[in-house]
């Protein structure tokens, strides 16, 4: 079971017209598409996403992505909230998603539920962790990474035993108690400054301890401050941790989004899309393979079915049908391109702005999102000593320029550092 996510508000204005799980990632994929696809490559092909604030973009993705053949019980279905006669409200938080949607896998025979969050980045193989699981004889594990004291206070801390047990939990600790927290973890990770070991948000429940926890606390909505901290204290049930040493980012905020993108252009990034036993599975467009005329590119990202005429590209992921005209430079980048091609001659012509990106602009530290207009001779330069602002067209947060969806940015505007 996949959280399709809340309301999302540290990744606005990526957020106003989808959910988190949407937001498109890499230059043509979308974050849903990363547990998803994990589960696939694991084996594992019974899924549901949970979805339920601003979900059409990904409702239609999910749609128009995964489909399975007819002769075998795969499917990804999603669960949308709804409210009948025993459920009276919305989901009001990730247990309480799981525990309204439970009814919905009575059709099935199962023994475990593995619960995901839709917004992470990562490649795992599930199974290890299930057979693990298994062999610990466990009723709840929750894969676990190994995090600084910085990074502590932003998590759920585990401390366990010699069997990896977790026997205490606490909740976002502050930098105080942070002492009393410590874990023992391989040696490579104490020297990075890593002595504590954080949730990474994914649960696998037997499932008869699931239905009984949620009996059993009828109130409790949330897993990581509730529904988790109750298991561990319960004398019946068995906890532990499944240490996972891989890649790993919680894709939820601006910076580190933006962060994370940038370093798929790295000739080895962290979040490898070129290993062949665990691919990212996306939806399969049929478009042209991008056109580049004379442009410079380095440690670029470019997705199918552009134009680019650009001067240089540089650092930066460029997403599909992206149109780039000449004189334009671009460093350290977001553009997630368009939905739909356009005749540009004809609407230059009428004195509108196509979409894409016009010629002799400048861009950098900027994140361009979906179906922008930039006209010609346009600056857009983030800096970290900007201050946070927001207008009908744009977002500075974090040092970070983000054009909203559909943005129309005119002739020579100037947007950011423009010293």
């Amino acid at each position: 079971m996949i959280l399709g996510g809340g309301a999302g508000t540290r990744l606005y204005p990526l957020t106003a017209m989808r959910s988190k799980p949407a937001v498109p990632i890499g230059g043509k994929y979308r974050l849903i598409d990363i547990p998803i696809s994990n589960c696939i490559t694991s084996g594992y092909s019974r899924i549901f996403v949970l979805t339920q604030f601003n979900s059409a973009s990904l409702n239609r993705h999910i749609k128009n992505t995964y489909q399975f053949d007819h002769f075998t019980e795969s499917f990804v279905d999603i669960l949308a909230a709804e409210l009948t006669p025993s459920n009276k409200s919305w989901f009001q938080g990730t247990a309480d998603a799981v525990r309204q949607s439970m009814h919905r896998l009575s059709n099935y025979e199962y023994e475990y539920v593995l619960i995901l969050s839709g917004d992470q980045l990562y490649q795992m193989d599930y199974s290890n962790m299930i057979n693990a699981h298994i062999e610990k004889g466990a009723d709840v594990s929750i894969a676990t990474i190994p995090v600084t004291d910085r990074d502590a206070t932003a998590f759920g801390i585990m401390k366990v035993d010699n069997d990896r047990n977790i026997n205490h939990f606490i909740e976002k600790p502050s930098l105080d108690v942070l002492g009393d927290w410590k874990s023992d973890v391989p040696e490579e990770y104490t020297a990075q400054g890593k002595h504590y070991l954080a949730s990474m948000g994914i649960y696998l429940f037997n499932k008869d301890l699931l239905i009984k926890m949620f009996e059993a606390h009828p109130e409790e909505h949330d897993f990581g401050k509730q529904i988790i901290p109750a298991s561990i204290i319960s004398e019946k049930s068995k906890v532990v941790s499944f240490f996972y040493d891989g890649y790993w980012e919680d894709i939820g905020t601006i910076r580190s989004f933006f962060e994370a993108n940038l370093d798929l252009t790295q000739p080895v990034p962290r979040f490898n899309l070129y290993v062949e036993d665990h691919p990212i599975y996306t939806r399969s467009r049929q478009l042209p393979p991008s056109k580049i005329i004379g442009t410079r590119c380095d440690r670029a990202s470019i997705a199918g079915g552009g134009v680019i005429n650009a001067e240089e590209i540089v650092e930066s992921v460029i997403g599909l049908r992206s149109r780039i005209d000449k004189g334009t430079r671009i460093y350290q980048s977001i553009v997630m391109g368009k939905d739909n091609y356009q005749d540009v001659a004809m609407l230059r012509s009428h004195g509108e702005i196509p979409m894409g990106i016009g010629e002799n602009c400048f861009i950098k530290n900027a994140i361009i999102d979906i179906n922008c207009k930039i006209g010609n001779d346009v600056k857009i330069v983030g800096d970290i000593s900007l201050d946070d602002v927001e207008t009908d067209q744009y977002c500075i947060v974090d040092g970070i320029v983000v054009l909203k969806k559909g943005a129309i940015i005119d002739d020579g505007t100037q947007i950011g550092k423009v010293d």
